[in-house]
């Protein structure tokens, strides 16, 4: 059995946590990159260039890449053959706790009825699955609620089928317009029932954009689903254009004869994730 020690993995999620609020990925610098040379809206090149010019002065100055700093969303790849010392959950929201405290990120997480922050943005949302091994790999992010808000699940039929997919998704994009700050990513989760089609859409966020799902069919799906996005004139925060949507990931899972849930998770450009390995 291999033991990790508790105080590495804290260590490691509190720096993880500042890393992304601070530091705009390689990943959405070249998808905003290539997105000045698909836009042909004025404002829509603005705001890109804009968001770009965010992404320089929040790293050089560590200001948060938006004030909304997010919700910790973790899955976990717990080997089986590995422990971590003291817990790993109380681990990785100790980490979460740390790095929204030592960052100065906002705490925007609030409990109960009355809705009262709970001071340090814990707790974090964490899904465990266990796997052969003896490493644990960590994927973290930090979401926020303007795109949450978003985000729609829906029961459908059998007979819906694709084009009803497509629909959907359509749907869901062009009604959220500008609240979701785009250009936006778009995880889709098809089948499995109400929650696993949810989480599926969740996890799909976490996949880089650049990386198609490898069912052929599926990333098939997902190139339509993303020129349908850039085709709704939403653009760039909402102000007109063809750069609405900066990738579709889809995820799917058997289900019921009877049944076709699907998912749609609405990210912002800011887009902030990490994987730690331990």
């Amino acid at each position: 059995m291999k033991i990790i020690d508790k105080k590495i993995v804290i260590k490691e999620i509190s720096e993880a946590y500042q890393n992304i609020n601070f530091n705009m990925s390689d990943e959405i610098k070249d998808a905003l990159t290539k997105g000045l040379s698909i836009e042909k809206s004025k404002p829509g090149i603005n705001v890109l260039n804009q968001l770009l010019e965010n992404g320089r002065i929040a790293c050089s100055t560590k200001i948060p890449l938006c004030q909304d700093c997010g919700l910790a969303v973790i899955f976990v790849e717990h080997g089986e053959d590995a422990r971590v010392e003291g817990g790993l959950k109380a681990a990785i929201t100790e980490g979460v706790k740390l790095g929204y405290g030592e960052g100065y990120l906002r705490k925007s997480v609030v409990a109960g009825l009355k809705r009262v922050n709970t001071k340090d943005n814990t707790p974090p949302i964490i899904h465990i699955d266990m796997v052969p091994g003896d490493e644990i790999t960590i994927h973290l992010g930090s979401k926020g609620g303007g795109s949450e808000n978003m985000s729609q699940l829906k029961m459908m039929t059998p007979a819906d089928g694709v084009e009803g997919i497509k629909k959907f998704v359509d749907e869901v994009v062009t009604n959220a317009g500008p609240n979701p700050c785009p250009p936006i990513i778009i995880g889709v989760g098809i089948g499995g029932n109400f929650e696993t089609c949810a989480l599926l859409a969740k996890k799909a966020l976490f996949r880089n954009i650049n990386l198609s799902n490898e069912d052929p069919e599926i990333a098939k799906l997902e190139d339509e689903l993303l020129e349908i996005a850039n085709n709704s004139g939403v653009g760039p925060q909402g102000l007109g254009g063809v750069f609405t949507a900066l990738g579709v990931n889809v995820e799917t899972f058997p289900c019921h004869i009877a049944s076709f849930p699907v998912a749609v998770n609405i990210e912002c450009h800011s887009h902030r994730h990490m994987k730690l390995t331990f």
